[in-house]
């Protein structure tokens, strides 16, 4: 008797073959990020001892989760880079002052902030962040696919989309967070806060621009408040620029700018259709 399940059998074995991932990849993402978040914060550690000889042993232990999962995509993504999960270590000292950084930065922004203890553990903008900068590294060593699969895990968790290979300075403050976009060759400053909603970027999306930049600079100091969409590779914010809320960007503004949508408030006459969007610079 024929199996009418057959094609589909045969065509679903192929393709296991072709793309023969591990179970265990996908999850390792989350479990290595719970790892080094919890070697830099004792917020996220699962145990807290205070002594040299356990600090020594969750630092061995990070580093031989990143072997295990570079041994695990090898078939897929051959690396010839040996010292590559040693190379990571080296980073985490700069990477853990700059979240310190960034925790402050947050605290200092927002009012509702009681501590700086409060900010890293429950702020998602933080913790999207945090993952965020351990991403980055990993991308500037050349590290396949942990690099996206952890901003993903980021983005499930908080709302927040941040592409790994993005450039971001110190200071960096997210607040609420959720529904905020930032493309692959975004380049942010120093000091930079962003708002729930905004978008940083690209004003074309094509297959052909992939190797250029698409997305916007944000230089220094500049606040982009909620659901602001900024868009282009050559689009740049000055420095201590304040876009506000809903506004719509995709030229370039000097330092010191304020960008605003205009409100107005007008009867309605009949059915008449929305105007255009008005915006100032």
């Amino acid at each position: 008797m024929d199996d009418p399940n057959a094609r589909l059998v045969a065509t679903l074995l192929e393709a296991r073959q072709r793309h023969c991932f591990p179970p265990d990849v996908r999850k390792a993402a989350p479990e290595f990020v719970a790892q080094v978040l919890g070697l830099l914060f004792p917020h996220f550690a699962e145990r807290l001892e205070c002594n040299a000889a356990a600090v020594r042993r969750d630092v061995t232990a990070v580093e031989a989760s990143l072997q295990r999962i570079q041994g695990l995509l090898a078939p897929h993504y051959p690396v010839t880079d040996a010292g590559m999960s040693s190379r990571f270590m080296a980073r985490l000292p700069d990477l853990y002052d700059w979240l310190q950084q960034d925790a402050r930065a947050i605290f200092e922004a927002d009012p509702a902030a009681r501590s700086v203890d409060e900010v890293v553990l429950t702020y998602p903008g933080f913790y999207a962040i945090a993952i965020y900068r351990v991403a980055n590294a990993l991308h500037r060593l050349n590290f396949p696919l942990l690099p996206r699969l952890l901003t993903e895990y980021a983005h499930q968790r908080t709302g927040v989309d941040i592409h790994p290979g993005a450039t971001i300075g110190r200071k960096f403050v997210i607040d609420h967070g959720t529904g905020l976009v930032v493309g692959e060759t975004t380049v942010i400053g120093d000091n930079v806060k962003l708002y729930q909603g905004v978008t940083l970027g690209a004003l074309m999306v094509e297959k052909a621009l992939a190797d250029r930049k698409r997305h916007p600079t944000i230089e220094d100091d500049v606040v982009v408040y909620a659901n602001a969409t900024i868009l282009g590779g050559g689009t740049v914010v000055g420095k201590g620029s304040i876009i506000a809320g809903n506004a719509w960007l995709t030229q370039s503004v000097p330092a010191q700018s304020v960008v605003t949508r205009r409100s107005e408030v007008r009867a309605r006459n009949g059915d008449e259709g929305l105007d255009v969007l008005d915006y100032q610079i």
